[in-house]
């Protein structure tokens, strides 16, 4: 089932979503200060574009140490970006769960939004 889902989300926009973070990417690699999240937005990319069975987590979890700044650039991160890409994801996802066959789909952008909320310090695991 989620390889179906996965193939659906795909067609119909994870393509899309995967384009635009790989794009956001490879932008905010250009300057040095934006290195940090140019990798993280090299690590949301894959979810964005195959979500289904796969889970964020906190670093720590997976035994990472967090690097010590994170907490900071992730507020940088909500205040410059984070706020309205979530905001984007979260209406889109209510819009989808108003049907029945969209609720995958529009939980799917809950996750989505959770990871551009924040995406320092997380990671992106098979659930």
């Amino acid at each position: 089932m989620r390889l179906l889902l996965n193939i659906i989300w795909f067609i119909c926009g994870g393509f899309c979503a995967w384009l635009g973070w790989m794009l956001a990417g490879v932008v905010l690699a250009c300057t040095v200060v934006g290195l940090p999240w140019a990798f993280a937005a090299f690590r949301i990319a894959p979810f964005a574009a195959w979500p289904f069975g796969r889970t964020l987590v906190d670093a720590r979890v997976v035994g990472e140490e967090r690097i010590v700044g994170t907490g900071i650039a992730n507020i940088l991160w909500i205040v410059f970006a984070g706020f309205w890409l979530s905001l984007g994801h979260i209406l889109a996802g209510a819009a989808l769960c108003l049907t029945i066959i969209g609720i995958p789909f529009g939980i799917a952008h809950f996750k989505i939004a959770q990871v551009s909320w924040a995406p320092l310090g997380k990671r992106i695991v098979e659930a």
